[in-house]
């Protein structure tokens, strides 16, 4: 079954309902599961090669690790040093791909400052590693490396320490907002005709004997539960990979979990005009420019608790501090945090007793028939992995039909808002004039939505008052929150603070204050009673406070104790559906 490309990438509730209604009625050449960075990538890749795709995800869009991560499209320096050439050089070349042609208006360059400790033979050895990463690169999308004296590193940097350094090298890489390009990806899928559902649970595999159907789907929204037929299912479920194989009796790969949490800061607390790249004893830690704000991680360390809401405890804040504060005249202390996040990476088991020692590459694996699975990974690499699992998927497509299925084409299909981007980032004065705003906010709007600025310009001129900007994240315009549940499909609170915008780790109060103003906008476009409405609110904040209690915690156990005590706006509203 093949689809025509569809006209709108909108994402509102009328989709999300009329698109669940197609699911249960028609035949897919492919169902997705999952929503993140492999299983949006994975539809889209199906999608523009023509085929019928449907994609179901139990929370929302990049809900797990891929919003959790160091924000970075990269190679991975220290996988260099692991003599994994392969992984570096496929990374590189899609660090290219999606700053000069993918997603421009989304993926931008960041410099990095890697301090030198010993003179001489430390310099040769890193100028060896850096200079084949850039020349691993390819293409020049980003400046070359440069080597700079301990004054020079000091000028750019006045906040290392002098007796922290000898010298330097400052090189380049991309930086990306995780969560907003995921959901990108997936809208993209939705123009090329991929019908999509968040808040849709897959609970079990429809079989035919030993093959795999199709999914049984749960709506956490209505309550009501739905099949989804396809010829291939596509298992793009990252931690929980080996939750969903079971139950086609296992697969020959395993996924281990491996915690990393970074917390931020606001970024006068730094003096610095690039990011910094440390070593430590297990790996290495990034301090990461982000708008008024630093990122500092990441921590690597095994984890075998709760997949869904996983904790971070005081001592993984103690490491990172006690590691970044050796190279800061002014050390931080807890009381510069503003927030704190924790992601799971999906790491193929192996036989190494870390969890930083393990693959970062992929696998894509037939667990039944029917059924393909892809693990392992990492988020520059996304797109790669879609295409060797559609790969897979194809090769199965053709041997049940004797049709032959189209190759991949997503390394030349801009995402959405990214064709004409850089035109519009020149008009960018010209936007302002037209829409009323400041120059500063339409250059927020562009790096956020690129083209499709558009989109929120029109939900202006209807009603001027959304200009305004959401209380304490005054970056944000309210307008901003209704276009994420009318357009971006965002179904709850937590959707747009934490995901579609990034307030809840940029505000020093982790959104609390804009909690209450968001929650009517998406009321109006939602239709939430004020029942509803109020508890989407209490639910957010009872989010909060179990994150701040898990963040006191010694160890992971209690941390994740801590942490259970939040209840989901999404178990809230499926205990109401299954009630009303």
């Amino acid at each position: 079954m093949r689809q025509e490309a569809s006209t709108s990438a909108r994402l509102g509730p009328q989709e999300r309902q009329a698109a669940l209604a197609r699911m249960a009625e028609e035949v897919f050449d492919v169902v997705v599961v999952g929503g993140g960075v492999t299983g949006a990538g994975t539809a889209l890749d199906a999608a523009t090669r023509g085929l019928s795709v449907a994609l179901v995800e139990a929370v929302d869009f990049a809900a797990g690790t891929s919003s959790r991560s160091s924000k970075l499209i990269h190679g991975g320096l220290r996988y260099l040093e692991q003599l994994n050439f392969t992984l570096v050089r496929e990374a590189l070349q899609e660090r290219g791909l999606l700053l000069t042609r993918l997603a421009p208006h989304l993926v931008r360059p960041v410099s990095f400052l890697y301090p030198l400790r010993h003179r001489y033979w430390e310099r040769f050895y890193v100028e060896a590693g850096v200079l084949l990463y850039d020349t691993m690169g390819g293409a020049r999308a980003l400046p070359w490396h440069r080597h700079l004296s301990r004054r020079a590193a000091l000028a750019l940097a006045p906040s290392l320490r002098p007796d922290a350094l000898v010298g330097a090298i400052r090189y380049y890489d991309g930086q990306v907002d995780d969560a907003r390009h995921t959901l990108v990806t997936a809208r993209t899928a939705a123009r090329f005709g991929a019908l999509l559902a968040t808040s849709a649970r897959a609970t079990r595999f429809l079989r035919d004997g030993e093959r795999v159907t199709g999914i049984r789907v749960h709506d956490l929204e209505s309550g009501r539960d739905l099949e989804v037929r396809a010829c291939q299912v596509v298992s793009a479920t990252g931690i929980w990979t080996d939750e969903l194989t079971e139950q086609v009796g296992g697969a020959p790969y395993r996924v281990r979990m491996s915690k990393g949490i970074h917390f931020t800061v606001p970024a006068e607390r730094i003096d610095s005009g690039t990011g910094l790249i440390l070593r430590t004893e297990k790996s290495v830690l990034f301090v990461i420019p982000w708008g008024h704000h630093w990122i500092i991680g990441t921590t690597d360390t095994d984890w075998d608790l709760d997949r869904d809401e996983p904790a971070a405890t005081e001592a993984d804040i103690d490491y990172l501090l006690d590691h970044v504060n050796r190279v800061l005249t002014d050390p931080l202390g807890r009381a510069d945090i503003e927030s704190v996040y924790v992601g799971l990476r999906p790491l193929l088991a192996g036989g190494s007793a870390s969890t930083a020692q393990l693959s970062r590459e992929h696998a894509v694996f037939r667990p039944a028939p029917g059924l393909v699975a892809v693990a392992g990974g990492k988020y520059t690499t996304y797109r790669v992995m879609a295409k060797d699992t559609m790969d897979e998927v194809a090769r199965g497509l053709e041997e049940e039909t004797g049709l032959p299925v189209p190759p991949s084409v997503t390394a030349d299909t801009p995402l959405l808002g990214a064709d004409g981007c850089r035109a519009a980032w020149n008009r960018r004065a010209r936007i302002a004039a037209r829409s009323g705003l400041d120059v500063v906010q339409v250059e927020h709007l562009l790096h956020r939505h690129g083209t499709t600025i558009d989109e929120v310009l029109a939900l202006l001129a209807e009603s001027p008052e959304l200009a305004q900007p959401l209380p304490g994240a005054e970056e944000y315009l309210a307008a901003e929150a209704v276009y994420a549940a009318s357009h971006e499909g965002a179904l709850h609170l937590d959707d747009v603070l934490v995901r579609r915008t990034r307030i809840a780790m940029e505000a020093a109060d982790r959104g609390l204050a804009a909690a209450t103003p968001v929650s009517r906008y998406l009321a109006a476009v939602l239709g939430w009673t004020e029942d509803q409405r109020l508890r989407e609110v209490d639910s957010y904040r009872s989010r909060v406070q179990a994150e701040r209690a898990a963040e006191t915690q010694p160890d992971d156990q209690s941390a994740n104790t801590a942490r259970r005590q939040a209840t989901g706006a999404r178990a809230l509203h499926a205990d109401v559906a299954a009630r009303g």
